[in-house]
């Protein structure tokens, strides 16, 4: 583990180094990211201009809902999303022998390789959010329900990685995983919503196959509601299983790959 936090260390010098290189991309995108949670954000204070309650929730507990989808999110595309995007592109150009060729974990030096700064810096901007949330709701969390909202936080974080690796993985079967993997935005979008929406069919689907809503959920009851075994144990349980998915899937289309010289 020593080894590979400090190539993993490397790898974030490097991107730091080459993003401050071309400082307008990095400020451009950054912006365009800002831009973006600003708009899911007026929407839900023009939604909550002609209601008082959405399934249950209250403006602000939808705001802390938000808030925590999109941190969830930020961490993911600053940490591994452009490193698992140049990775299908890597598998289908041949490019990939690359880290085959290197003495380590595949999918560790695969998918951190890159950092992209204005994910990480946005991150920022949503811990407000669910702060400027928490206040206006009179939240007081104890020490040991903000530890449980980091630890939730963190199973979101890797159930998302492990449906992007999924999603990507695809491309050893696929001759094009593009569009498979525009479809994680649209399943995203769902974690913004409250479980007490998911009504039937829509609930057994993305609560329970696809647990795109417990991710956001999950975090967010601790703290408005406190200590819930329930949900705790449901998304330490989808964390595993989605993990394992996606380690079984990437190894198999793995043993598929062509190299550049096959």
């Amino acid at each position: 583990m020593p080894n590979y936090f400090q190539i993993w260390l490397a790898s974030a010098r490097y991107s730091i180094t080459r993003t401050l290189m071309f400082r307008f991309d990095f400020f451009l995108w950054a912006t365009v990211e800002l831009l973006w949670m600003a708009v899911n954000l007026l929407l839900i204070a023009v939604i909550y201009e002609h209601t008082d309650s959405i399934a249950g929730w209250s403006k602000y507990q939808m705001l802390l809902l938000v808030g925590t989808s999109l941190l969830i999110q930020r961490f993911l595309m600053g940490f591994f999303w452009s490193s698992l995007f140049e990775m299908g592109r890597n598998i289908k150009s041949g490019a990939f022998d690359f880290f085959l060729a290197q003495p380590g974990n595949i999918l560790f030096m695969a998918s951190t390789r890159k950092l992209d700064l204005d994910g990480l810096l946005n991150s920022f901007v949503a811990m407000g959010v669910i702060a400027y949330s928490a206040n206006q709701l009179g939240l007081q969390p104890s020490a040991l329900d903000l530890l449980l909202y980091a630890a939730m936080i963190f199973c979101g974080l890797i159930i998302h990685y492990s449906m992007l690796v999924i999603t990507i993985s695809l491309a050893f079967w696929l001759t094009s995983a593009q569009g498979i993997e525009g479809s994680y935005f649209t399943l995203s979008e769902f974690s913004r919503l409250p479980r007490a929406a998911f009504k039937g069919v829509a609930s057994v689907v993305f609560v329970w196959l696809l647990p795109v809503v417990v991710v956001s959920n999950a975090p967010a009851e601790i703290l408005l509601r406190g200590f819930q075994p329930n949900w705790v144990l449901a998304l330490l349980a989808a964390t595993i299983a989605w993990f394992v998915a996606a380690l079984i899937i990437f190894h198999r289309g793995l043993r598929r790959y062509a190299s550049a010289s096959s």
